[in-house]
């Protein structure tokens, strides 16, 4: 999984081993991704863009859409990274936005 950051990071690249959730993967590897909910859907400010192997996560549920109509900005290919569970072998391009605004 490759992270990019909109505040001109460097890319990172990490393995995410299946069952895990984007949000898991950043946190497991020190990368700052809000996370006011714990990652339970509840949220939107684990909101990232996802910009390659999107079609391989699961679907977006219902829940999941009305809290991303909440995010700031969001974009055809934006989704919660708490609700993106990777599977085996999936490649993922994942940008996180700012992360400058508290709560939401």
């Amino acid at each position: 999984m490759t992270f990019q950051f909109s505040d001109g990071q460097p890319a990172q690249t990490h393995v995410a081993a299946p069952g895990e959730s984007v949000l898991d993967v950043a946190l497991n590897n020190g990368i700052q991704l809000q996370h006011n909910c714990g990652g339970v859907c509840g949220c939107s400010t684990c909101h990232v863009y996802i910009n390659s192997g999107g079609d391989d996560l699961p679907e977006i549920s219902d829940k999941e859409e009305d809290f991303i109509d909440r995010a700031e900005n969001p974009r055809i290919n934006s989704r919660l990274a708490c609700q993106c569970v990777v599977d085996k072998d999936m490649q993922l391009v994942v940008t996180i936005p700012p992360q400058h605004f508290l709560g939401h």
